[in-house]
């Protein structure tokens, strides 16, 4: 099917019934004059002037989109305190990339937080791939107010072969073990670099030195669709087959109640309910307490 008529089907997606409403929500958003922002751990966006009754829309609005799982951000005094504090992921990835003048993409970039901090390091074209109408809805929030040239695309990461360019640089964080086929996952993101071009990467990961994967039956830590969470050695030998070099573990960290927590800003439990009560080095299910690690890999 052609890359633009798939994207006309996705973009109907944000007709949904559930999603009409916000979209109707942002049409009604106020744009205060001379609005600043900065790119911190919080991503904050303010004004000199801004009525009560316009940060009142601007707090609906933000209420109306929940859950929100990765942030956090400060809309002109609304604290939108997300599930993930997701700054501890960047600022831990941050010295290990360099983005200035680099065409940029950003597979399953949720609502954009990571984005966002990403404008920073002055990237030549930053491009998120994700499929979900409600962080479609959130990304476009939240860049009323930053109204940067970041172009999201409802698309997955088996598009990355059919799109228009390559890039420089990938970033697929939280995604792999979320994909049936991981060597397939892997050889999609390949061809959507650059030659010469880098891949930033971050999945679930058990110990061990054998090549092998824990397969979950049917949740692990309560998410439904986790397929795959290999050793070290298992993931080294699928980025392998799926051509990549210079595979360099980064960083080790395993989740804890700090990076990942319930809030008045998402829905349901959040890690804390996801660990067994008496055991937190074990999910409920039994198997090994979530740990990520992170990879650069060259194509």
């Amino acid at each position: 099917m052609p890359l633009n008529h798939i994207r006309q089907e996705r973009l109907a997606w944000l007709g949904w019934k559930d999603i009409a409403p916000m979209r109707e929500l942002l049409a009604s958003l106020p744009s205060p004059q001379n609005t600043t922002y900065s790119l911190n751990n919080t991503v904050q966006i303010d004004a000199l002037q801004v009525s009560d009754s316009d940060k009142d829309t601007i707090r609906h609005c933000a209420l109306t989109l929940r859950p929100w799982r990765k942030g956090p951000f400060e809309l002109f005094g609304t604290f939108i305190d997300t599930e993930w504090q997701s700054f501890i992921k960047y600022n831990l990835l941050e010295p290990y990339f360099n983005l200035e003048g680099k065409v940029v993409g950003d597979i399953g970039c949720n609502n954009g937080y990571y984005l966002f901090r990403m404008l920073s390091q002055k990237p030549k074209k930053l491009v998120g791939f994700d499929p979900s109408a409600l962080y479609k809805t959130q990304f476009d929030f939240i860049n009323h107010f930053i109204k940067s040239d970041i172009v999201y695309e409802m698309l997955g990461v088996e598009h990355l072969p059919l799109y228009e360019h390559k890039f420089d640089t990938l970033f697929c964080l939280g995604v792999l073990y979320h994909r049936s086929d991981p060597i397939q996952t892997l050889k999609a993101l390949y061809q959507g670099l650059n030659p010469e071009g880098e891949l930033i990467l971050d999945t679930f990961m058990i110990d061990g030195e054998t090549p092998v994967a824990l397969c979950p039956a049917k949740t692990y830590s309560k998410i439904p669709n986790v397929y795959f969470v290999p050793t070290i050695p298992a993931l080294i030998n699928w980025l392998e087959r799926a051509k990549f070099r210079d595979i360099e573990v980064l960083e080790i960290k395993k989740t804890d109640a700090n990076e990942q927590r319930k809030t008045e800003w998402i829905y349901g439990e959040s890690l804390e309910q996801f660990l067994d009560p008496n055991n937190p080095e074990l999910t409920i299910e039994g198997f090994p307490a979530p740990k990520r690690v992170y990879i650069k890999a060259k194509r």
